[in-house]
């Protein structure tokens, strides 16, 4: 039925006359087509006292149907002009976690909230029973407010209580997703409003997912995935219904019901929040009776890059930078990064270094373990320090660098067995040696380490007990010369910002790399002369699960096979009768090269099986951090104890990769197809200014009847020598032990249609 505004003007009584004092009549509205105006009886007219001020029933009714339009038609004018607004930057928020190879375990996360957003799928059901027991047991049913829980919270307040929002989840959701945290008439305003409103535009389930996703749990979780690792160490699709129970209680207060302070309050509010449950008919009474209180983990620290993980996050982060994803990705877009670091091969390595390091007179004494897959080029170990949190110079695996003393020597190996110079080929091992230089500048004076001579042995023998005379000798030879062995290593993989000397001192080690470095370069010769760039980054997916990158590792040939083979047997001899005996406790065929250094400024083992290339480094910074000392005495109560690479760092190597091989299947070194053998072609002698002495009590045979490739016989001219000073073992100027560098992006590609910022890879 249709009352027009005429009819209902008309049909109000007519007797309210407004009289004060002079009983005079004051008019409140003018008449409509000469219907007498409406007057307003008040004070009331026949009454005397105080009753004169008591509202008629009438009068009581008029007001409060004039309230109830206006209210209503002040909701319908903020529900037409607030709008649904944009989701807060917090609530978008989520930190890229890091996880190891399984794709599973976490390794670290950086950035913005730490925040997983995952769908309401992946939330067990009585844990989201839980939540609405706890917080609003009637979301299913109300429109997004709920009157009776306002007036419920107003009066409780009023009462004395404590103190309760009276919100819904729609309006909690609102509050922390839309708007801010201000305690403000207009923000509940628009919470009321846009709660109204999002549930007309969003469905309940949506909501429900919206609001775990969002809400705070304590210890720094936002959100129930994030919570439920942060509490229990799970995925929320692993929580039981007592776990579920737990952070469901927490959210009213985290601070108030956090196990660390209040775990007796939390108790209680767990029982009830379960009861109640069972009073919904969620859970039956023989369920609840078998749930017992969970076992909550020990708080975390705050920050998760400390300890030796501290420098996987931070390279794994760089790594990304450089791939083109950018800051803001990276803090606020929720990445899931799957690394190529192997839990139990990280394991490994901090064990290894922990066990197997120096103790006595090893103060400021560092190490470095890069560890890689040859195959692949993903880095499955690392060590660059003790603890991320503690300042130090560097990260000693990519970042510090030491001279590499005669890890340097199959580089001049594979460019001998590429020129013609075989194993088998015999040379002069006496100690001390003068050579005249490739451009005829000089001579060079090199020693053995320790002086020690060795009489005439095959090249097979030099390599397995690192005689420097012979591997000068021989990259003094025409065929080969420093620029060759310089490329050699190029191609191995040792970077273009490593200097290197194009000179006869390249092939004793004087160019400073990382640990990655070396590891990289050897794994090189444990996938058969197949490069392969170094990286952390397996796969990255958005916070939706699209693919964004993913790893596609592209081995490029850089040496030959066959010389690859040759050069495997050679280092097979370092471990099996010379400098790296300690590395035959693996109990699996293994190759490698001791690095030993002038005035033992560093120490290296660097080695391989077909599975893994290793390299370990160990250097003593100067109190500056420009520039490596000496570590004479160091592991010794003997100050002139030597320290060389057979020793702490084969040790080590030993130890970890055993380890990280655990369970693996022994593979045996591939054999040349094309042994380089005596029937090689013989290489040109070369000059050698210093007479062979007396041979030494115990030389060395040579098992090959080749005429030396390097007689003794001095020229009839023999230019003066210059003043070049002896370098033993690789000597070298003194360079800062420190370098941060862009490294190549890895092998990978974008996923078609992934999105993010920076240049493509």
């Amino acid at each position: 039925m249709r009352l027009c505004l005429r009819c209902a003007w008309n049909h109000l009584p007519r007797s309210y006359v407004l009289s004060y004092a002079s009983r005079t009549t004051t008019s409140v509205s003018p008449s409509i087509e000469g219907t007498p105006p409406v007057r307003i009886d008040y004070p009331r007219t026949g009454k005397s006292g105080a009753r004169r001020f008591v509202p008629s029933w009438r009068q009581l009714l008029g007001l409060g149907g004039l309230g109830v339009t206006l209210a209503v038609a002040a909701f319908a004018y903020l529900y037409v002009t607030i709008d649904v607004p944009k989701p807060n930057d917090q609530a978008l928020q989520q930190s890229t976690v890091l996880y190891y190879a399984d794709g599973r375990t976490e390794l670290g996360r950086f950035g913005g909230a730490n925040r997983t957003s995952i769908p309401l799928a992946q939330m067990p059901i009585n844990t989201r029973h839980s939540v609405l027991a706890a917080e609003d047991h009637q979301f299913y049913e109300h429109g997004g407010v709920s009157i009776t829980g306002i007036a419920r919270a107003f009066w409780n307040n009023v009462m004395g209580g404590s103190q309760q929002g009276g919100s819904t989840i729609t309006q909690q959701l609102v509050k922390n997703y839309y708007l801010t945290q201000d305690r403000t008439i207009t923000r509940k305003v628009n919470e009321f409003i846009v709660s109204v409103k999002i549930e007309q535009e969003l469905s309940k389930d949506q909501i429900l997912e919206d609001y775990l996703n969002t809400i705070y749990f304590g210890r720094g979780a936002y959100g129930l995935e994030s919570a439920a690792r942060a509490y229990f160490g799970v995925h929320a699709s692993q929580l039981t219904t007592a776990q579920g129970a737990v952070l469901a209680s927490i959210i009213r207060s985290p601070g108030g019901y956090s196990p660390e302070n209040h775990l007796d309050k939390l108790k209680g509010r767990w029982a009830t929040t379960l009861d109640a449950q069972t009073t919904l008919g969620w859970l039956t009474p023989v369920q609840r009776a078998g749930l017992v209180f969970p076992k909550i983990l020990p708080r975390q620290p705050a920050s998760r890059t400390g300890g030796p993980a501290g420098y996987l996050v931070a390279y794994v982060k760089a790594e990304l930078d450089r791939q083109g994803f950018s800051q803001d990705d990276l803090n606020n877009q929720g990445l899931r990064v799957t690394t190529t670091f192997d839990k139990n091969a990280e394991a490994a390595a901090i064990n290894a270094v922990n066990t197997q390091r120096p103790t006595k007179n090893a103060k400021g004494v560092r190490m470095g373990l890069a560890s890689i897959n040859p195959q692949t080029g993903g880095i499955v170990a690392m060590y660059g320090g003790a603890d991320y949190g503690r300042p130090q110079f560097s990260n000693d695996a990519t970042q510090s660098i030491a001279q590499a003393g005669s890890t340097f020597k199959p580089f001049t190996l594979v460019a001998a067995l590429e020129n013609g110079i075989t194993l088998d080929s015999t040379w002069d091992g006496h100690s001390p040696r003068t050579f005249v230089k490739p451009d005829g500048s000089g001579t060079y004076t090199v020693p053995n380490f320790g002086g020690e001579s060795f009489g005439r042995i095959t090249l097979a023998k030099a390599t397995a007990s690192s005689v420097n005379t012979v591997f000068v000798d021989v990259e003094n030879q025409p065929q080969v010369g420093p620029s060759k062995v310089v490329d050699a290593a190029r191609r191995a993989g040792v970077p273009d910002d490593v200097a290197i000397a194009d000179n006869l001192t390249a092939t004793l080690g004087t160019a400073s790399p990382t640990a990655l470095d070396m590891a990289a370069a050897y794994a090189t010769f444990a996938s058969g002369g197949l490069h392969t760039t170094p990286t952390s980054l397996a796969k990255v997916v958005g916070s939706n699960g699209g693919l964004l990158y993913e790893l596609q590792p592209k081995p490029t040939r850089t040496i030959d096979q066959d010389v690859v083979a040759n050069v495997d047997i050679a280092l097979q001899g370092v471990v099996t009768q010379g400098s790296g005996f300690r590395a035959q406790g693996l109990g699996r065929p293994a190759a490698g090269k001791t690095g030993t250094t002038n005035n033992n400024v560093s120490a290296w083992f660097v080695g391989y099986t077909p599975q893994l290339a290793t390299a370990v480094n160990m250097f003593k910074p100067t109190p500056d951090g420009k520039s490596n000392q000496s570590m004479r005495g160091v592991g010794s109560s003997d100050p002139n104890h030597a320290v060389t690479g057979g020793g702490f760092p084969a040790a080590v190597w030993t130890a970890y990769t055993k380890s990280a091989l655990k369970d693996q299947k022994v593979l045996p070194f591939p054999t040349p197809s094309v042994p380089a053998t005596s029937a090689s072609p013989s290489a040109t002698p070369t000059q050698s200014l210093t007479p062979s002495p007396t041979p030494s009590s115990s030389p060395t045979p040579s098992p090959s009847p080749t005429p030396s490739v390097s007689p003794s016989v001095p020229p009839s001219s023999s230019p003066t020598p210059s003043p070049s000073p002896s370098v033993p073992a690789g000597a070298t100027p003194a360079r800062a032990p420190v370098r941060s560098r862009a490294l190549a992006p890895a092998d990978g590609i974008l996923a078609p249609g992934g999105s993010r910022s920076g240049a493509a890879p």
